[in-house]
């Protein structure tokens, strides 16, 4: 006897038949496989082509799912990229923590759970809003760019720095940033995954998500090839100078410990370098000149046992301490300092962005006490100024934006700096020592070469211990060191000044677009 047809119900929808969508089983390992496939694409393991395709098991996973399982589908995606590609904290809290591998695994998972929630906001966006009848794919691009733009991350990074090594694909940051950079890559995984799709439901692909990501990524390549040949260009028609860059090399516990051999080592390279290679100035690292000078008499300090005896103009980290009259006693600045070719300090620049807990305790300056509660807390003070390092060279002054540690990686904060100083040059001083020979150095490098393609200028890198580099307006690592190896190299670089789309109008497009996302995931779609 025949089956009596499935009642209708009014407002009911059923779930489709078939493949799609995936049973948890499958959607679950799709999440998984984007995780490690966006893991294996990025910086440190660097299979670049991967970007073009690593998100597109999670958008068939995700696809026709509920809210709720699209979120969890994301938030696996997010986790198993996260524990794959920030593995490294595992070796940094063995080393210095103290604790066995079983706990600090524990911790590790917990800070890549929490940061994989990026991901998992991306879920969630894209189940809300497909629910409420807007389109998959434009959606998907949406929720991408909103997540990167506004979900706060304790180790920030951005799928462009997938592509950290294909100049031709990131030349857009100079009109979108990093975000943008990504949204071609995504257009490219939305395209394929659009193939897939249609084949499983049995319908015609969509033409205008077929057409976007071919139109967009070619679009990428033709501007990417015609900035590039602008932007070289303009640096070779650009004054010419010849940078040193000083890696000593030292361990965390000899900074302190052994100061005098630290200091030595940045000397001697330096005055290599200038015998040798004759370099205009030098770059050191973060904190290289690391015994604590007052606030009051931190110029003639850094003279007379650091600046003179380097020989030639310079930029160095230093730590400048203020006494203060509350329970703190005292604080700290992360500073990079100028100084010209007779030693003198021309100009100084604070660190803003302070590691929390590491550097400071969140609501320390406002409540005091909290200091003699926590005494192993860092005792650091954000500076107030993003006023441009004053590098005297040859008799002539240049403005330089600094950013200190993963200052650099922060692309909203860099926008200001530069909008602020109009500087010739970037400079990077970090010190990731504490990750060990891992595939976080060069991580840090990749995210921190976009802020070069962004604002047209060099950017120059002093690190203690790696990577070391010199990055060129485009975007190319132009010379670099090897990591953990006392050394220093030279190359040259131009004094440039650029106003960039991305510089005048920063992350403002991508925050309407979340905005307009946000409105839509509560929004039903009104079909005429």
């Amino acid at each position: 006897m025949a089956k009596a047809p499935r009642p209708r119900i009014p407002g009911l929808v059923l779930p489709p038949s078939g493949l799609l969508p995936l049973s948890w089983p499958l959607a679950y390992t799709g999440a998984v496989l984007s995780g490690l496939l966006y893991w294996l694409a990025f910086a440190g393991m660097d299979v670049w082509q991967l970007s073009f395709v690593a998100w597109v098991p999670l958008i068939v996973a995700m696809h026709r799912q509920t809210t709720r399982r699209a979120a969890l589908l994301g938030w696996v995606a997010g986790i198993t990229m996260n524990v794959a590609g920030f593995f490294w904290l595992q070796t940094m809290l063995q080393t210095f923590s103290g604790f066995n591998p079983v706990i600090c695994f524990f911790f590790v998972f917990v800070v890549c759970s929490y940061q994989g929630g990026r991901m998992g906001l991306l879920g969630w966006l894209y189940g809300r809003a497909t629910a409420r009848g807007w389109p998959g794919p434009w959606v998907f691009a949406a929720a991408f760019a909103a997540s990167e733009l506004v979900y706060p991350l304790l180790f920030p990074w951005y799928y462009a720095a997938t592509v950290h090594q294909v100049p031709m694909l990131t030349q857009l940051g100079d009109v979108g940033g990093p975000i943008l950079v990504g949204l071609v890559l995504v257009a490219a995984n939305l395209a394929l995954a659009e193939g897939i799709l249609s084949r499983a439901e049995r319908r015609k692909p969509s033409v205008g998500v077929l057409g976007a990501g071919a139109v967009t990524v070619a679009f990428a390549c033709c501007y990417g090839y015609l900035r590039i040949g602008a932007v070289d260009a303009q640096a070779a028609a650009a004054p010419e100078v010849t940078v040193g860059v000083v890696q000593a090399n030292m361990g965390l516990m000899e900074k302190r410990s052994a100061y005098d051999d630290g200091l030595q080592r940045h000397l001697d390279l330096s005055r290599r370098l200038e015998h040798d290679d004759g370099v205009d100035f030098v770059v050191w690292s973060e904190t290289s000149a690391m015994r604590p000078v007052r606030d009051d008499s931190y110029k003639q300090e850094l003279r007379g046992g650091v600046s003179r005896r380097i020989g030639v103009p310079a930029i160095f980290g230093a730590v400048i301490v203020k006494r203060v009259p509350d329970e703190r006693d005292y604080v700290l600045y992360n500073t990079a300092v100028a100084s010209d070719a007779t030693g003198n300090v021309t100009s100084r620049y604070d660190k803003e962005y302070l590691l929390t807990f590491g550097e400071y305790l969140p609501f320390g300056d406002t409540f005091p006490v909290l200091y003699k509660w926590s005494p192993n807390s860092g005792h650091f003070s954000p500076g107030t100024s993003l006023d441009p390092l004053e590098l005297v060279v040859d008799g002539a002054t240049h403005p330089v934006t600094m950013l200190i540690c993963y200052e650099d990686i922060l692309p909203e904060f860099t926008n200001a700096a530069v909008r602020h100083a109009d500087p010739e040059l970037l400079v990077n001083m970090t010190n990731d020592a504490w990750f060990g020979d891992t595939a976080e150095p060069w991580e840090h490098l990749a995210l921190a070469q976009l802020r070069a393609v962004e604002h047209r200028r060099y950017l120059v890198r002093g690190t203690n211990s790696g990577i070391s580099a010199v990055v060129d307006p485009v975007g190319r690592v132009v010379a670099h060191s090897s990591p953990f190896k006392e050394e220093g190299f030279s190359a040259p670089i131009h004094w440039m000044r650029s106003h960039t789309v991305y510089e005048r109008i920063g992350d403002w497009p991508w925050l309407l677009g979340s905005i307009a996302l946000g409105i839509g995931a509560f929004r039903k779609r009104r079909l005429s």
